[in-house]
């Protein structure tokens, strides 16, 4: 059995990693096409080294810019990568544009889609991402959820056939690539911190970088009494720059960061504030609390149990929340067992059309 995976996002490419490994394993044979939607080195090119991901066999190089006109630059070549390798199935993972125009030329090319990390739903509709989620669903065979609360949201949408709760495929990766962090990494002394006694902040959402939003978020972190550590989204540091929002100095504004070197931060900081939804689940595996700088969240199991807050970009809330953040009362698992993809690997021999 053939697969094409469609990736283009960090997320995407850690969520690969396990992936590939299961499909092998399985004796599935995987082409990955990696859409270009991150174009950067450090955002791209080092994830596929760290994690050791196979080689794309297609790279369309898309870059930045609006959503309709990445979404739309995508579709010719994931077209003639489907019609060329004529899979039979199309594996899309996550909320980003790639994962849209994986599934919009599979379904129009009568190919079965299957979508990792399914069902997910923060119930904005402003959010690019979940316009993304909602479309894709609906197009896919294979509805590959990583909870019950997601299976549950696709019942909700009168959604189930094809759904299966297998867990998260980022837990599975976390699992085996975590723990390398801390031995590989020289993160925390490059960034001249020390372990528990800092807070490490990431944001690159389309509404919180633009100057009014970003303002507010830096203005909060520049309001701590401790070192915060940013390593920074190309498009967060060319929003700053363009704006001229000042940084305090004790936010450490870097490059964005290689999985390993982020696990190693992320691990061992005292707090992670993120608008990013893999990291409030990452921050919850290392036992870190969060606090997301957005209003709404599609993990709201890590807000039930008490580990990450929700603040808006909001100075006053961020720095509250930040500042009195503490491990939630107990740690439940969350998102499966760490045997995600395998269960993975084997559900694509079912998948039909």
């Amino acid at each position: 059995m053939r697969v094409l995976s469609v990736v283009g996002n960090r997320p995407q490419f850690v969520k690969s990693a396990p992936l590939s490994l299961a499909y092998r394993e399985a004796g599935l044979d995987e082409v990955v096409l990696h859409t270009g939607q991150h174009y950067d080195h450090e955002l791209s090119e080092v994830f596929f080294q760290e994690l050791e991901l196979p080689r794309p066999t297609y790279n369309l190089e898309v870059g930045s810019g609006s959503h309709a006109a990445q979404t739309a630059g995508m579709l010719p070549g994931i077209e003639q990568a489907v019609l060329g390798e004529r899979p039979d199935a199309v594996v899309v993972l996550g909320d980003t544009n790639s994962t849209l125009a994986g599934a919009l030329v599979a379904a129009k090319l009568h190919v079965p889609v299957a979508h990792v990390e399914a069902g997910l739903r923060s119930f904005d509709r402003t959010m690019p991402e979940e316009v993304n989620r909602v479309l894709v669903d609906a197009l896919s065979s294979l509805l590959l959820c990583p909870s019950e609360v997601a299976v549950t949201n696709l019942r909700r949408e009168g959604i189930v056939e094809g759904v299966r709760d297998v867990g998260d495929v980022m837990y599975d990766a976390n699992l085996r690539l975590g723990p390398l962090a801390r031995g590989r990494s020289s993160a925390l002394e490059e960034a001249d911190v020390e372990p528990g006694r800092y807070v490490v902040a990431t944001v690159h959402r389309e509404a919180n970088v633009a100057a009014g939003p970003l303002g507010r978020i830096l203005e909060a972190l520049g309001r701590l009494g401790e070192p915060v550590v940013f390593p920074a989204h190309p498009r967060t540091r060319a929003a700053i720059a363009e704006h001229g929002i000042p940084l305090a100095a004790n936010v450490r504004l870097g490059p964005p960061a290689g999985y390993l070197d982020f696990a190693a931060l992320a691990s061992q900081a005292r707090v992670v504030a993120t608008d990013s939804g893999g990291v409030q689940k990452e921050a919850y595996w290392f036992g870190v609390p969060c606090v997301t700088l957005r209003d709404r969240t599609e993990w709201v199991e890590t807000v039930a149990t008490g580990w990450n807050t929700l603040a808006g970009a909001d100075p006053d809330a961020i720095v509250a929340a930040i500042e009195r953040a503490a491990p939630g009362p107990g740690h439940p698992p969350l998102y499966g067992d760490g045997q995600a993809a395998e269960r993975i690997a084997r559900l694509l021999y079912t998948i039909s059309g």
